[in-house]
């Protein structure tokens, strides 16, 4: 009989520590399956920000640097500077890419940097209790917007991708999410097509997935999954900004 489902080679065979519900585990599964693809995981570095995705190292069989928060598109810049041949990539939340990492992807993309970026969107900050986010919605509550996001004191929710898209030496930018079989077939081509185009060499590549947070959104999985439906595609638009249209 043929095999045709299994492990990425480039996936460790380790049991995660995710959450039920939390989608980092297919995201984690999408970029083993991308290197696996395009051969080459033994020259991938990965660069974990400070978030729910800092163990990278513990579930991707590659070598993995852990950056300061934010920080994670400043060490990437300088490892490809050193490694220009590697492929490298950050794996960053939205707290620490689009709050305290601000300046260093806005900064590295703008400077066309030839790293790729997987930026987790799930609209709070998961590891340290539910706090609101840049990308946290108006109305949603947290920890710290008990009665709601309100634009008139914590501003509009951030669209990255969009945002990231107008800048020159962006390349490649989109947003995808794994929540259903047919957005993960979507979303797998999107990976691939940013780590080859990484190594053709135009610029920074970008890449945000939005991702259901169980837990502090105090959902089961299965209200998470329809809440990302109702409330966070209509928001935050599923689509390839800037790029070969044909990768969605």
């Amino acid at each position: 009989m043929q095999k045709v489902f299994s492990r990425p080679s480039s996936l460790k065979e380790t049991p995660m520590h995710f959450c039920p519900g939390c989608h980092h585990g297919l995201v984690h599964r999408l970029i083993a399956e991308a290197l696996d693809y395009l051969k080459v995981r033994e020259k991938t570095i990965g660069v974990a920000g400070v978030g729910c995705g800092v163990f990278l190292y513990d579930y991707l069989e590659i070598d993995v640097c852990e950056a300061p928060h934010g920080r994670a598109p400043a060490v990437a810049t300088g490892i490809k500077r050193v490694h220009p041949h590697s492929v490298v990539f950050s794996y960053q939340g939205d707290g620490d890419l689009a709050a305290i990492g601000t300046a260093e992807i806005v900064h590295a993309a703008n400077r066309g940097e030839k790293i790729t970026v997987i930026f987790v969107n799930n609209g709070v900050y998961g590891m340290t209790g539910g706090q609101m986010a840049p990308t946290t919605l108006e109305g949603q509550y947290t920890t710290t917007t008990p009665t709601g996001r309100h634009y008139a004191r914590e501003g509009y929710p951030i669209r990255m991708a969009e945002l990231l898209s107008t800048l020159q030496g962006v390349s490649f930018a989109a947003r995808v999410s794994c929540h259903s079989a047919a957005h993960v077939r979507k979303a797998r081509k999107v990976v691939r097509q940013a780590f080859q185009m990484q190594r053709q060499g135009p610029g920074l590549t970008f890449v945000e997935f939005l991702s259901c947070c169980p837990t502090n959104w105090k959902l089961t999985p299965q209200e998470a999954v329809r809440k990302l439906e109702k409330d966070y595609i209509p928001y935050f638009p599923l689509a390839v900004f800037k790029g070969p249209r044909d990768s969605a």
